[in-house]
């Protein structure tokens, strides 16, 4: 009988068993669900961190391709007010030569009058005549001086006149050159001006596409969240309901065991003599004895037996490193010395060699760096490069800024620069040929 009672408990426990198999399939297959689930959700956020870092650039270059297009067009209104004022300089100059040309050629005129009277008054021999009519030597002394006064007035005139009317000329020729440098630089930096508006086009597309970007992962994470929250409250009822179906399974055994103990009891009431307490084996057979034992397990949420100790370790550990950098500087002349070594390279905008092309900052940039000294790339930066002195008291070395380009000063007037594609790396004569904004020491 204790045998029956014993397979009838096992038989339902087994299928209490059965139930929470079934969950506990289910809850184990969610549970690599949700581990996928979490996988695509820190992946997106990985991925949604690279694109912020990606927009954060392309703002930074944004707002760097915005300053040098703000500086360009500056450096093209500057260059225009220099044209204008240069056309100014021009038409006044044409006027002085036509004044001067005038006042030639009237001069000229008045003395071949005063020739042609002479003449056709005395013939070839009107000096003669004129001498002889003299009333006294006196008088004829008076005569001849003032003949010699007149010729040498009339001949020193027309040497003042022509030596005008060639200074006149030269400074023409010297405006209509730096007209035409400067229609040449403002052509360049129109060429500037529309590369930067289309780098800065393609930067704002590129900016849009990431930003697009981000906002289709961040919709994809708050899906892969709310997926997450899902999975989770099926997991948790899951095992909720295999908890308590364990319980009610477990109650059931309980249950019928002790129904099946009190017939069984029932039956042998009669035979009180055998009624020493007894512990049966799984089978149904008597045991001799009793053991207790006990031994303290926990148990995951299967039911399988789990260890207790578990440590971990952990290590860790900072690296720092530092590093340092100087620089050396030469004298102002010797920078001159070593940038005039370049004259008659080529201009290349964009171009930092000495010898194959620079561009005025890259030309600059170049012949510093040969010194140890490091200066930034484009001029308007140059502007703000060592410290800031007149042009009156500017030495050879120091750096004349201009709108949009930058020389080296090398006394005397002068400047050696990178100037424009026609002419390349030059010396000019006049280093306030165009509005000066800055003049830098840096040695």
């Amino acid at each position: 009988m204790k045998k029956r009672i014993v397979c009838l408990t096992l038989a339902i426990l087994m299928c209490g068993s059965q139930a929470v198999s079934v969950m506990a399939d289910r809850e184990s297959d969610l549970r690599e669900e949700q581990a996928w689930t979490s996988q695509q959700l820190d992946a997106t956020y990985e991925r949604m961190s690279a694109l912020w870092e990606q927009k954060q650039q392309l703002e930074s270059q944004i707002e760097s391709l915005n300053s040098d297009l703000v500086n360009v067009m500056v450096s093209i209104q500057t260059l225009e007010n220099d044209i204008a004022s240069k056309q100014e300089e021009i038409e006044k100059t044409e006027g002085d030569l036509t004044k001067a040309q005038n006042a030639k050629d009237k001069q000229y005129s008045s003395m071949k009058k005063r020739i042609q009277y002479l003449y056709e008054k005395g013939g070839n021999n009107a000096w003669f005549q004129m001498m002889l009519n003299a009333d006294n030597l006196a008088d004829l002394l008076t005569r001849a001086e003032y003949t010699q006064q007149m010729y040498e007035q009339d001949r020193e005139s027309l040497q003042k006149y022509a030596r005008t009317i060639e200074e006149v000329q030269k400074l023409e020729e010297q405006y209509q050159q730096e007209k035409a440098d400067f229609e040449t630089m403002k052509e360049e930096y129109e060429a500037q001006q529309s590369n930067l508006q289309y780098q800065l086009d393609v930067t704002r597309a590129n900016n849009a596409d990431c930003e697009n970007e981000i906002a289709y992962a961040q919709q994809q994470a708050t899906e892969y969240a709310n997926l997450l929250e899902e999975q989770q409250a099926e997991i948790e009822q899951l095992e909720a309901e295999r908890i308590a179906a364990e319980e009610e399974a477990r109650r059931q055994a309980e249950a019928e065991a002790a129904a099946a103990a009190a017939a069984q009891e029932a039956e042998e009431s009669g035979d009180s003599d055998s009624s020493e307490d007894a512990e049966y084996d799984e089978d149904g057979n008597a045991v001799s004895g009793s053991s207790d034992s006990s031994s303290d397990y926990e148990y995951d949420e299967y039911g399988n037996v789990i260890d207790t100790e578990n440590t971990v370790d952990y290590d860790s550990s900072d690296d720092s490193s530092s590093s340092s950098s100087s620089s050396s500087s030469g004298s102002g002349s010797s920078v001159v010395d070593y940038a005039t070594q370049f004259v008659g390279n080529p201009y290349v905008w964009g171009g930092t060699s000495l010898t194959s092309g620079a561009d005025c900052s890259g030309f600059v940039q170049s012949v510093y760096a040969n010194f140890g000294v490091s200066l930034p790339r484009t001029s308007y930066e140059q502007q703000n490069a060592g410290y800031e002195v007149s042009y009156a008291d500017a030495q050879p070395g120091d750096l004349i800024c201009y709108g949009g380009h930058v020389a080296i000063y090398m006394g005397n007037g002068q400047i050696v620069h990178a100037s424009n594609s026609r002419d390349g790396i030059k010396i000019s004569d006049n280093a306030a040929y165009r509005t000066i904004t800055s003049v830098r020491r840096l040695v």
